[in-house]
């Protein structure tokens, strides 16, 4: 599976941006996919999370009410809306993906994307 990842970019505090991230190689469908990201000098963390058809979703408390994760199985995409962002959120985000299982965490990638840098200035 392949994963490449979009939209990142710089934006001011309270401003917002939308990542996207197109799977190939797997069928979609047959996959739970997430979101993770790694700040300087941090751990990686998950950040959402989305099961294969869409009606499951999980969020880390630190984005709840500020992120959305969301899918769209016929383009094969996976995507972060991100609005009142904060300099804390400055990270690159990954967009990862697992073949789907009943229970949602802990969410234990199969397959990483490349990552795409978000910076979030005050």
């Amino acid at each position: 599976v392949q994963l490449v990842e979009s939209g990142g970019g710089l934006v001011q505090a309270g401003g917002s941006l939308r990542l996207s991230c197109v799977a190939s190689g797997r069928t979609f469908s047959d996959l739970d996919m997430a979101w993770f990201r790694q700040a300087p000098g941090k751990e990686r963390e998950l950040v959402a999370a989305i099961s294969w058809n869409g009606e499951d979703t999980h969020y880390e408390p630190f984005v709840k009410d500020r992120f959305t994760i969301s899918r769209a199985n016929p383009k094969n995409s996976v995507y972060l809306q991100m609005n009142n962002l904060k300099p804390e959120d400055t990270a690159v985000y990954y967009c990862a993906a697992r073949a789907f299982l009943q229970i949602m965490l802990p969410f234990e990638p199969n397959y990483w994307g490349q990552g795409t840098q978000v910076t979030v200035s005050s």
